[in-house]
């Protein structure tokens, strides 16, 4: 019966309509080559970016006439025009590179915080106050002061610029009003200007992100509701503290955890490097989030986070965090400048002659005035006075970028009509600041003689030498009972070596004098194993044995002198004489004379 049933089954296979297609069936062969581009295009795409990036990047430094004498800027620009001129003549689609949200989520994050985390604390403090008046008062007044004249040359032209409102004028003058962080390190990294002049404008740049942020949305607001009260005004000046102080105390918060996390990575140092970036950037996201200043959470991310980091990390780690900062960084920069030309051909522009001329003359002009007249109020409070060189200086490297582009490129059309006309003058601003004054201010720095960076690393010499009037000047504002930027920088540092030190640092390392954690600072920056042709004398630290360095470590613990205790202020009134000093007793005598002259002055009888 098995039998019978299994035989009656074949049957009716054989019988089935689809048995003979089964037999027809032919195996295709298997595939020895296949295209399939489409799988990886996005990557493939993205990866050939970086590349030509590089290869430019690298090419530009093999031609030293040329990089000399252009900035590296200017070409990645002149790179980008012909990439998109050669894409638009054969015809195909650009590819959007400087979207707006690429730009500002992925290629200007890694640059702001190379900015912050190796921000010279020091002098950017020093210089706070003219920094801010820059940053806020000067970045208000190009605002205003742009936009205010615009719409007047608009009402008066006989063209259609009539048609454009106050409030769209006002809103493009805080596009292009704000200095650029990614152009002004771009151009001065290469002409090495001095110290205090690098840190006003590049500080400036960091610092006006706030101001442009609140103007951009405000006026923005504005101009799409049509009308401003008094309390849009107030609710604009709040917005931008909490956009300023939102996005610092961010960061803080972000760089703190950061220091709490890598004081427990002792056994997984691999990772190390990658909570110093994954913190950085949830700052920044973060603040992004609440649209907050993300510029501002970086960059006091970084700075918060840098030195508590250091004492905990290894060298390898330290070095790691270095240089994949500085290769993303500059990555970044050079597919900003490029993607900003390739932009430019892309793009759909709407040319107005009077409009265009006239942005590019009032973003001078604005400059100009703002940085002297402000220069001029600032120079009331500083010691070291601003000369007329540093204020050309500080007003000429005024650079717009592609931080303006991306707010301009932000704009509805359905909103804003002329948006493409702002775009266009926006990128005919950024092509001047960039190609004439970049490529100009180098040779005008030659032609004024104005300082250079001194290229010199701090020695421990030099360290100790800085502590010493550190602590004298601080002594001397307490004996004056003046509370100057010394007493409360004493203050900060007690408290941060009393409390914050202990819970951030490893405990080992908390404990140590600050000249013990500058030479750990040094070590830091100075190779492992150097190589064999180093000449002696141009060692920096000496090789030390373990022994030898927890010796000396004992040692400066020991016998380091502790900063004295604050004493009640006093002035030379309230001295009280020495009764062992020589002379005391002529001093009396003295004293008695004049008491009985004083009295038979006013009692004669």
């Amino acid at each position: 019966n098995f039998q019978k049933l299994l035989y009656n089954l074949q049957a009716l296979l054989t019988s089935c309509p689809g048995h003979t297609e089964v037999h027809n069936f032919t195996k295709k062969a298997f595939p020895v080559l296949g295209v399939d581009y489409g799988h990886i295009k996005n990557p493939f795409e993205i990866s050939l970016w970086v590349l030509l990036a590089c290869l430019m990047k690298l090419g530009f430094h093999l031609i030293p006439r040329l990089s000399s004498i252009v900035p590296e800027s200017c070409l990645l620009i002149v790179v980008g025009l012909l990439v998109g001129g050669l894409i638009k003549l054969a015809r195909e689609e650009v590819p959007p590179v400087l979207d707006s949200k690429f730009f500002f989520l992925y290629l200007l994050p890694p640059i702001i915080l190379d900015a912050g985390y190796f921000l010279p604390i020091r002098p950017f403090m020093e210089n706070l106050g003219t920094i801010l008046m820059f940053a806020v008062i000067g970045t208000l007044w190009n605002a205003f002061f742009i936009g205010g004249l615009l719409y007047g040359i608009c009402q008066i032209s006989n063209s259609d610029l009539t048609a454009i409102g106050i409030l769209p004028c006002l809103l493009f003058g805080s596009i292009i009003s704000a200095v650029d962080p990614v152009a002004v390190l771009a151009v001065f990294e290469e002409i090495h200007i001095n110290e205090l002049l690098h840190i006003l404008v590049f500080g400036e740049s960091l610092l006006n992100d706030a101001v442009t942020v609140v103007l951009y949305h405000l006026f923005e607001e504005f101009s799409v509701d049509g009308s401003v009260t008094v309390l849009d005004g107030i609710l604009g000046v709040i917005s931008f503290l909490v956009v300023a102080l939102g996005g610092v105390l961010f960061g803080a918060m972000y760089g703190f955890l950061a220091a709490l996390t890598s004081r427990f990575t002792s056994h997984t140092r691999v990772i190390e490097p990658l909570f110093a970036f994954l913190y950085s950037y949830m700052a920044y996201l973060s603040a992004e989030v609440f649209h907050l200043s993300g510029i501002m959470a970086l960059i006091a991310c970084g700075a918060v986070m840098r030195p508590y980091i250091e004492a905990n990390i290894s060298h390898k780690s330290h070095t790691t965090i270095k240089y994949f900062l500085k290769m993303l960084s500059s990555v970044s920069e050079t597919l900003i400048f490029i993607f900003l030309g390739v932009a430019t051909v892309d793009g759909r522009h709407s040319w107005n002659w009077i409009f265009v001329t006239m942005s590019v003359v009032l973003c001078l002009v604005a400059r100009v005035i703002g940085v002297v007249g402000l220069t001029f109020i600032i120079n009331k409070f500083r010691i070291v006075k601003l000369t007329t060189k540093d204020q050309f200086i500080i007003a000429y490297g005024g650079l717009r970028g592609a931080i303006a582009f991306s707010l301009g490129f932000l704009l509805k059309e359905d909103h804003f009509h002329m948006r493409d006309m702002f775009l266009t003058a926006i990128i005919t601003v950024i092509f001047f600041t960039v190609f004439v004054q970049g490529m100009t201010i180098k040779p005008l720095v030659e032609l004024l003689a104005v300082k250079k960076k001194q290229e010199a690393k701090r020695s421990i010499n030099e360290e100790i030498h800085t502590q010493f009037l550190d602590h004298l000047l601080t002594g001397i504002e307490d004996i004056c009972g003046h509370y100057g930027h010394h007493h409360w920088k004493d203050k900060l540092n007690r408290f941060n070596k009393k409390y914050v030190k202990k819970f951030l640092i490893v405990s080992e390392r908390s404990k140590e004098p600050q000249l013990i954690a500058f030479y750990h600072k040094m070590e830091m920056k100075q190779p492992k194993n150097p190589p064999a042709t180093t000449k002696p004398a141009e060692r920096v630290l000496p090789q030390l044995s373990k022994g030898r360095e927890e010796e000396i470590r004992k040692i400066l613990r020991s016998n380091l002198q502790r900063t004295r205790q604050r004493l009640h202020s006093y002035n030379r009134h309230t001295l009280v004489a020495d009764p062992y000093e020589d002379g005391f007793s002529d001093l009396i005598l003295k004293k008695q004379r004049m008491m009985a002259i004083d009295k038979k002055v006013h009692n004669p009888r």
